[in-house]
């Protein structure tokens, strides 16, 4: 098999609109899919298959959660390498598929779990760092921030179930915008102020790789523990804030 050329590549697996759709990460369109692409056409000429490059996915995602077991900065780095390879390869799957033309529900379900065991992995690993591998009150803290980011997905994902159920088609971009002025206006200004982000995996590691830092200078878990504090306390700020949104929203109306 030939190695298509970069930009007929381009054309297959990032088709219009791809790039600038809700679903894709800031770090994808930055970066990341310049990366991927060239990762992709190296992969298209193997005989690895979507679903076997995203079950790679799910296990550097729950690695990256694990290495924040390890102390002191080499951790927090080791952490965010896996996570920037888990995103990596969240990006080179939906590739592959796309130009093979492989698609399976039991692809899109990999992708979903691994997203969950990520984010999840990554906090609990926060509040095992920030406890010291021992029993404290951070351990609870990452522990309940992981029970929140399951709840935060699930909910998101329960709608195209209730949807699915009801017999009504996936929900729109449009469909996600709260009926009521009010809370479309707060729902920009959360956007806009971007806190929302700290509890995506992919951000939480950055975040605990410069708290590594900053404790590496002062000799201790001092700001590992704050962050911890504050990525619980958004978490749960969030929960209940995101299934009013969603039942405000058109998603659940015929």
């Amino acid at each position: 098999m030939t190695r298509p050329q970069l930009e007929e590549l381009r054309s297959v697996i990032h088709p219009p609109g791809k790039l600038d759709s809700r679903a894709e990460h800031w770090m994808g369109r930055l970066y990341m899919r310049s990366v991927s692409l060239r990762v992709t056409r190296f992969l298209v000429d193997t005989r690895w298959s979507p679903n076997q490059i995203t079950v790679v996915m799910v296990f550097a995602g729950m690695a990256s959660g694990a290495a924040l077991l390890l102390p002191g900065v080499g951790g927090a780095v080791l952490s965010v390498l896996f996570m920037q390879l888990y995103l990596l390869l969240d990006c080179v799957d939906g590739e592959v598929a796309r130009w093979r033309q492989q698609f399976s529900p039991l692809g899109v379900y990999l992708d979903r779990l691994g997203a969950y065991l990520a984010d999840a992995a990554v906090m609990v690993g926060m509040g095992c760092r920030a406890a010291k591998l021992g029993l404290s009150p951070y351990l609870v803290l990452g522990l309940a921030a992981a029970i929140g980011v399951l709840l935060l997905k699930a909910s998101s994902d329960l709608v195209h179930v209730a949807r699915s159920d009801s017999g009504l088609a996936k929900a729109t971009d449009q469909s996600v915008v709260p009926r009521s002025s009010g809370l479309a206006r707060v729902r920009r200004l959360t956007s806009a102020v971007g806190l929302h982000r700290l509890v995506n995996g992919i951000e939480c590691t950055l975040l605990l790789l410069v708290t590594a830092v900053a404790d590496a200078a002062r000799g201790d878990l001092t700001v590992t523990r704050a962050a911890t504090i504050g990525v619980t306390v958004i978490v749960w700020l969030l929960v209940p804030a995101h299934v009013v949104s969603i039942v405000a929203s058109s998603r659940l109306k015929k």
